[in-house]
């Protein structure tokens, strides 16, 4: 019984797991929208937001590391600390948004698009300037 576990395996071995989800989480951020299966994309949302919340603790130093430890560039993490987490502070969590796709040509597996809550696109800031 799989009682109190946790997560998707995702057919991976953890360490595979644990560096894609920290390549994606980086690419998200980086990028604010990505698009992924449905599996991944659920499991990677707990990652994101562990991160963002780290980043709008008050100790910015400590907020750093833990960041860091899970995205390996360093302008990245300065992008979450500084842009991307001070944006959320009235949030209390709930920093990504899942929008179904349907199935993938190829392998009919579900597909999604996972993107940050509330992100600025070039869209929405030239409605702000008309």
């Amino acid at each position: 019984m799989r009682h109190l576990k946790s997560g998707r395996k995702l057919n991976r071995t953890a360490s595979h797991r644990k560096a894609m989800f920290n390549n994606m989480a980086a690419s998200l951020l980086e990028h604010e929208r990505i698009t992924t299966t449905l599996p991944k994309a659920k499991e990677l949302r707990s990652v994101v937001e562990r991160l963002i919340s780290y980043g709008k603790k008050d100790d910015q130093n400590h907020g750093f590391r833990l960041i860091f430890k899970t995205i390996k560039d360093k302008s990245l993490v300065r992008k979450v600390l500084y842009d991307i987490a001070p944006a959320y502070n009235d949030r209390n969590g709930g920093y990504t948004r899942i929008l179904k796709l349907g199935p993938r040509r190829g392998d009919n597996a579900e597909m999604a698009i996972i993107e940050l809550v509330d992100r600025v696109t070039a869209e929405t800031t030239e409605d702000a300037a008309e």
